[in-house]
């Protein structure tokens, strides 16, 4: 598992990117939140933004975006050059989100997927890697879309 994960929420994923935060420090793992932490609305795009960037510039290997449905912030990550990201509403969707398509972000609709499903869907996706010798060739089809 990862040592060192970025998240960030609008202030409608605010509890549950805590409540995944807490998890995931009780498991060792470094996580730099982004917010929001406080309960002020906010636009998901900001913060989508935010992170996405720094998925990007490689100062974090993977991370996770909450917001009220999960579809917003998966839509501005995927705007950025060689960022994908998943929205995540079921175990075999997390695996094979980083497995098949190296998903480097995963999100989460907190209006949609409860604490205890979310803190699963997280587990399996931290604990999967991507399969290059199998979807490399699909991943790099993909890659070349971004030029």
């Amino acid at each position: 598992m990862l040592k060192k994960i970025i998240i960030g929420a609008d202030h409608l994923g605010k509890d549950l990117k805590d409540s995944i935060k807490a998890h995931l420090e009780s498991k060792g793992i470094e996580v730099t939140d982004i917010g929001v932490n406080e309960e002020e609305q906010v636009d998901y795009p900001d913060v989508g933004k935010s992170l996405a960037k720094k998925i990007q510039n490689n100062d974090f290997e993977r991370g996770i975006l909450v917001c009220g449905t999960g579809a917003g912030m998966a839509i501005v990550a995927n705007k950025f050059s060689g960022v994908r990201a998943v929205c995540v509403n079921d175990a075999y969707t997390a695996e094979r989100s980083i497995a098949s398509n190296n998903a480097k972000i995963i999100t989460f609709g907190a209006l949609v997927t409860g604490t205890p499903n979310a803190l699963m869907y997280t587990d399996i996706w931290l604990n999967n890697k991507f399969h290059s010798e199998r979807s490399g060739k699909k991943v790099d089809k993909i890659n070349e879309l971004d030029s």
